[in-house]
């Protein structure tokens, strides 16, 4: 996704003088577009994250449109409280771009995983949360998005070339976009593992279980009118994400069904607490914590079983 968002940027910075680009010394391969573009529109702070979101937020207040580029936990968790006190309690326009949500940069260890940043970002007030599920959405969340009033933070992944079947890059803010028609269970999945859940989806199909499937891309604002008249239509739904299973889509969901007494039951598909010290590819951890498509499917034979369907 990267690489379509920094190519959507270039083309919104030269519309728009007002857009920067910063980043945290990393981002190599990927932001030379820009760079090469607008080099006195880009600013390399070197590892110091907090003074990352520091300049941006002075930027902002100049009347810059800054995009702060890291990997994710390191663009959330180190500047934190640089967030909230900057951007947020003075409704700046920072972008906070997070590369890598939950086990992208998996062989790099846990210090690299971003599990817990839909969590904290969510709590932020007036901070938008936006975790497109492919390239095409990421380009096209960032044009719808770009120019909005306060601050956004964009989780994006690595992938350039995976597409989530029926998506075609279609986005709206505070919307969901259904990717795949079903009456037996809802699928609601956010983040780049929405591919997973499709091909869980298909995979159910065969056995005679039809899985609807809606791609959550917009956490904040949320579709919580939209989620309560969706869930409201099943008895079972389960929410996926590369995320703890506290504070993530699954937590949206829950405040979702317990506000509006839908009466859906929910299993929530995420990672489960601890690493176990078992560290490998993408694909592996998402098997070691049930979210490839053949984990999902046995998530989903066991909640009906235990739903008595």
């Amino acid at each position: 996704m990267r690489t379509a968002f920094v190519r959507t940027l270039v083309d919104l910075a030269a519309q728009d003088p007002r857009i920067a680009l910063l980043t945290g010394d990393l981002g190599f391969m990927a932001i030379e577009p820009f760079i090469e573009r607008f080099p006195d529109r880009f600013y390399n702070v070197g590892v110091a994250e907090q003074n990352l979101v520091g300049i941006a937020t002075g930027l902002a207040e100049s009347g810059y449109l800054p995009f702060i580029y890291s990997i994710a936990p390191f663009a959330t968790l180190r500047p934190y409280e640089f967030i909230r006190n900057g951007p947020v309690l003075h409704h700046l326009p920072v972008r906070i771009v997070g590369i890598g949500g939950g086990f992208e940069y998996a062989t790099a260890g846990p210090t690299h995983f971003a599990l817990e940043d839909i969590a904290v970002m969510r709590a932020l007030p007036g901070l938008a949360v936006i975790a497109p599920a492919d390239y095409q959405q990421a380009a096209s969340a960032l044009a719808q998005t770009w120019n909005l009033p306060g601050p956004i933070y964009y989780r994006v992944g690595k992938d350039d070339k995976t597409t989530v079947p029926g998506l075609h890059g279609k986005f709206a803010l505070g919307a969901t976009q259904r990717v795949r028609d079903g009456d037996d269970l809802l699928f609601l999945a956010t983040g780049s593992i929405a591919s997973e859940v499709v091909a869980a989806a298909d995979l159910l199909a065969d056995c005679g279980i039809e899985a609807a499937v809606h791609v959550v891309a917009s956490i904040v604002p949320s579709p919580s009118a939209e989620l309560a008249d969706l869930l409201s239509h099943y008895s079972l739904a389960l929410t996926v994400e590369t995320h703890t299973r506290e504070g993530g889509l699954g937590s949206l969901v829950a405040e979702v069904i317990a506000e509006h007494r839908t009466g859906a039951r929910l299993v929530r598909c995420g990672v489960a607490p601890g690493s176990n010290g078992r560290l490998g590819s993408t694909a592996y951890m998402h098997r070691v914590h049930g979210l490839d498509r053949d984990g999902l499917v046995k998530r989903v034979l066991s909640a009906r079983v235990e739903c008595g369907a």
